[in-house]
């Protein structure tokens, strides 16, 4: 009866170690499978703040920088005065009006107003302004310790136009025309990439 007693006694000793081994194992596993899924929640809420960062003042500057570049090397810009300075009369405020200069690799296409002295009967600010399109000569582009350089020359059948470009690498612009019937007149202003032709 007591062998009977002490047999039955080990057996729950046995069947108690081996739940609490096994219980042991279950804590293990759920332990390591939370750790697992809390490594995938935190790396997984990391991307996404990496992805949905936004972008540093640095970094935008670098950007705009790059995009400027390609467009002054290209030739392919178009320059916008936001104000015009003509030689001996007080500058002129344009943003109210329409004015650009088109840069494109073979040509030039201009629709800038004018304000000046021209050599003829056309009175201050009465004429038709700097509208001309043509083939450009004499273009280079130089890059300077703070800005780029374009230099070129369109002829007309009325007019030669010497145009001398200076572009930060941050975009902003100051444009100066030099023609053989008017005097020399600037304008301050800003480049950017030329509007894409809307499919038909």
């Amino acid at each position: 009866m007591s062998l009977h007693i002490d047999m039955l006694y080990l057996y729950n000793v046995f069947e108690s170690i081996v739940n609490l081994n096994n219980l042991k194992t279950v804590c293990m596993k759920t332990k390591i499978s939370f750790l697992v899924v809390l490594f995938a929640i935190i790396l997984f809420h990391g991307f996404a703040q990496e992805t949905t960062k936004k972008p540093t003042k640095e970094e935008l500057k670098a950007e705009k920088q790059k995009q400027i570049e390609a467009m002054v090397n290209a030739k392919e810009f178009v320059f916008v005065g936001r104000t015009a300075l003509p030689t001996g009369y007080k500058s002129v405020n344009l943003t109210t009006n329409t004015n650009y200069m088109k840069f494109s690799p073979d040509t030039i296409d201009s629709y800038m107003p004018y304000y000046g002295k021209a050599y003829g009967n056309v009175a201050y600010g009465g004429d038709t302004g700097l509208k001309f399109k043509g083939k450009a000569d004499e273009y280079t582009i130089t890059k300077g310790k703070k800005n780029y350089q374009v230099n070129a020359v369109v002829k007309t059948d009325r007019d030669s136009f010497r145009i001398s470009l200076s572009v930060s690498f941050e975009g902003t612009a100051s444009l100066m025309i030099n023609s053989n019937n008017r005097s020399p007149i600037s304008y301050n202003g800003d480049i950017s990439a030329p509007e894409k032709p809307k499919e038909k």
